[in-house]
């Protein structure tokens, strides 16, 4: 089952490894993972997208990271109401004479064209995994040439 967990842990290198770790050792699979400084300087945020057997799986996968010593609080925000976003960049082949046609296929995604090159066009996509799947897809056609994703983060509502 997929489960969202988000951890505060301290800004300082080698804590991404150490939570990874932690993670390896119990054979939970990552589907994704995203860090980033937050509103205190002094802390990161990780989400962490994993999919486990069981619940009772998941609680020995949070006792063991909120046992390490930079990680302040874990927590599966999965069952609570929050918001998850991914970044895509995708490029495309795209000859002058069909840019308009892809710009009208990206229009509902409110994807933007970040970048313009003789023979492809590169496209920027945000929103829930779901989205920038359906996105790609549609792009497919016209073949795509390379592709980045984030990876999902995300926040607690209220």
């Amino acid at each position: 089952m997929r489960r969202v967990i988000v951890a505060l842990v301290e800004n300082k290198s080698g804590v991404l490894s150490r939570v990874t770790s932690v993670l390896n050792r119990r054979q939970v699979n990552i589907e994704s993972i995203s860090v980033g400084v937050t509103e205190q300087e002094a802390l990161s945020r990780m989400t962490i997208v994993v999919n486990v057997t069981d619940l009772a799986e998941l609680e020995q996968v949070i006792k063991q990271l909120n046992k390490q010593i930079e990680v302040f609080k874990v927590l599966d925000i999965s069952s609570d109401p929050h918001i998850e976003r991914e970044l895509a960049l995708i490029k495309v082949n795209a000859p002058t004479a069909i840019r308009s046609e892809i710009q009208a296929v990206i229009a509902p995604f409110r994807a933007d064209i970040v970048d313009v090159a003789q023979k492809s066009i590169m496209i920027q996509v945000a929103g829930t995994h779901e989205k920038i799947d359906a996105c790609i897809e549609v792009l497919r056609p016209y073949g795509l040439k390379q592709l980045a994703r984030t990876g999902i983060t995300g926040l607690q509502r209220g």
